[in-house]
């Protein structure tokens, strides 16, 4: 179980929503890290973020650039919508005149020159503005100017002394282009982040970051999505449900229809999740609709996070069954989110689900895990991290809902992709099958894993009255394989309505 960090007074937040949390409370002030990452992970935006979270809390902060200029630092800035005010930059880059005859170096090697240079102009720099946070931008640089790795670090570990000893915590940036792959650098600083840039087959490139080390620090270890939005680096903590559990008084919750809630036990148990499975159209998004609805009727929130149908069909469709969710979400009890999966990391889909339970939702629809597990084939692990995100809502006591699409439509041949017993605590059935030449719907409940349910197969079915569950198939056989045997002595009893 992950460690807490007690003694947050000595944490310096980064700025960045998401970061602090991975690294237990923030940076240790006055230790130097180490923020490594090709070109294009962010690192420069994540260093002014460090710096603006100083200057909103009053300090004296610095950007030590070797590398870019001012203007193309004021040019990141405002691409996020922020201003340069408050923070110094100082640009220690060699101008045009180096590259006049007069400038050439014949007795020294320029790079015995230059970097002698750019030591004194940081030390300069340091002692003029007294700055509590720095960043050096970058490593790579100033590894080229020393040449030989002894020097570099040499010259890494004196700039370390240096800065603790004037109080600064400092962001050393590595964008791993010199010459060599030297990693000496992580064995001086107090903590390394590592960030990645990982490009998918198809869909957006996605982004990770990592903890590589963190001196005495109890971090959140592996892998965790971030994006680079417009404002900055937001980072996705990996969900670990063991570090959240609560035990909450569990109750029932009705599906507003009494036939349903005798089937599946007088209702679905809060802190569990089920399985609507079935092919498609046998009315798996509209049941969970009507659950919705229910819960909503009742005064509770709810959410629905759809991969597949576009929202405003589901709300249309679930109006002709007398289902009115449109009048939910303008009451502020239902919340409804259209994923598009090229564009979202798994990371982002679970901060999504928990904030949404965060707002206080009891009721949670994903609709369906075959978009999920299908939209992003790239990803290693999608059904690990929805176990992890069943548990963590489990132990919070919310209802979970999850559609699952069956590819078959009739016959025994159909399957699934989802492992039910991983991933579900209840399954309900919906089945198709042909009686009296008309294809007709059934439903069922397979498993529960808290409490009682009935084992028939009902009725099942859709119009404008809404959704109703009728009488058990007791005159059937073979139902589930969609094309059953019957005794058709008494089934005008079952079949005698309009819609039937």
């Amino acid at each position: 179980m992950e460690k807490q960090n007690s003694d947050t007074s000595r944490f310096l937040s980064t700025g960045v929503p998401g970061l602090d949390t991975i690294l237990g409370g923030g940076l240790t002030s006055d230790r130097l890290f180490l923020i490594e990452g090709e070109p294009g992970t962010g690192k420069t935006t994540l260093a002014l973020q460090f710096l603006y979270e100083g200057v909103r809390r009053g300090e004296s902060v610095i950007y030590i650039t070797l590398a870019e200029t001012r203007v193309e630092l004021k040019a990141v800035a405002q691409s996020h919508g922020w201003s340069m005010d408050g923070i110094h930059v100082e640009d220690i880059i060699p101008n045009e005149n180096i590259l006049h005859p007069d400038h050439q170096f014949t007795i020294f090697h320029p790079s015995e020159i230059e970097m002698g240079m750019t030591t004194q102009r940081i030390l300069d720099t340091i002692e003029k503005y007294k700055p509590s946070r720095v960043v050096l931008d970058s490593l790579s640089e100033l590894q080229l100017l020393a040449e030989s790795p002894l020097r570099y670090r040499r010259q890494v570990l004196a700039l370390k002394q240096y800065l603790s000893g004037k109080g600064c915590t400092t962001l050393f940036l590595d964008d791993r282009t010199a010459l060599s792959g030297d990693l000496q650098v992580r064995s001086v600083a107090h903590g390394v982040i590592t960030l990645e840039l990982i490009n998918q087959d198809y869909g957006s490139e996605r982004r990770r970051v990592r903890i590589v080390k963190y001196r005495g620090i109890a971090f959140r270890g592996g892998s965790h999505d971030y994006k680079i939005v417009t404002g900055g680096l937001v980072v996705f903590p990996r969900l670990i449900a063991a570090h959240t559990r609560v035990h909450t008084e569990r109750k029932q919750l009705s599906s507003g229809i009494a036939q349903l809630d005798a089937l599946t036990g007088g209702g679905l148990d809060e802190g569990t999740s089920t399985l609507l499975s079935g092919p498609p159209g046998t009315g798996k998004s509209s049941l969970c609709a009507q659950y919705v609805y229910a819960a909503t009727q009742r005064g509770q929130k709810a959410a629905m996070f759809l991969f597949e149908e576009a929202a405003n069909n589901l709300l249309l469709r679930s109006t002709g069954l007398g289902i009115d969710l449109q009048g939910a979400i303008d009451s502020g009890l239902l919340m409804i989110k259209q994923i598009d999966p090229a564009e979202m990391a798994p990371g982002e889909f679970m901060q999504s689900v928990t904030d949404a339970e965060a707002a206080g939702a009891r009721v949670i629809v994903i609709d369906s895990l075959n978009g999920y597990l299908k939209a992003m084939p790239d990803e290693r692990f999608l059904a690990t991290h929805m176990h992890e995100l069943l548990t963590y809502l489990g132990q919070r006591g919310v209802v979970t809902i999850l559609v699952g699409v069956q590819p078959g439509v009739i016959g025994s041949n159909m399957s699934t992709t989802v492992d039910a017993s991983y991933i579900a605590d209840s399954v309900i059935m919906l089945r198709y099958f042909e009686a009296r030449g008309k294809v007709r719907q059934a439903i069922s409940v397979f498993k529960k894993r808290v409490g009682l349910h009935e084992r028939t197969i009902r009725l099942f079915t859709m119009s404008s009255k809404g959704i109703q569950v009728g009488d058990v198939l007791t005159n059937f056989h073979g139902i589930l394989t969609g094309v059953p045997t019957f005794d058709d002595s008494d089934c005008h009893v079952l079949f005698d309505d309009e819609n039937g």
